[in-house]
């Protein structure tokens, strides 16, 4: 067993992620081992993922703000605090902060990533408004 306390995380600079984003995302990692990796993930307004894969899933957790999420081939869906996400292993996906909030969520992925293409800004634009 592993305990991680708040204290510990106390002090740590969030980390500005720029490969494989659009906008400005910040983590706050939590653990990483055994193919598990935990963090918290705030993305600015209109920040969000490239299309990318998990090994073997990805668990989001909605905490602040709102947001869009859409896997390939369905229609984007509108993300609130208190969402809980559950991506199959495979499925390709983004996700990120509606155009007018900041969102942040904590994320779990299981096993490696992949990352992919850009999402297009005028399709990411398209998608918030079908959200609605």
């Amino acid at each position: 067993m592993q305990l991680i306390t708040s204290a510990q995380q106390v002090g740590k600079p969030s980390t500005l992620l720029t490969s494989n984003m659009t906008g400005s995302t910040y983590f706050d990692a939590m653990f990483f081992g055994e193919g598990c990796a935990c963090g918290s993930v705030t993305f600015t307004p209109g920040a969000r993922t490239f299309w990318h894969t998990h090994e073997k899933g990805q668990i989001l957790f909605v905490t602040q703000g709102s947001g869009l999420i859409q896997s390939e081939g369905q229609e984007p869906r509108k993300l609130k605090v208190g969402d809980v996400v559950y991506i199959p292993g495979g499925e390709k996906h983004w996700h990120g902060a509606a155009p007018d909030t900041v969102m942040t969520h904590m994320a779990v992925a299981l096993g490696g990533c992949d990352w992919h293409e850009e999402v297009d800004q005028n399709k990411y634009e398209s998608a918030h408004r079908s959200s609605d």
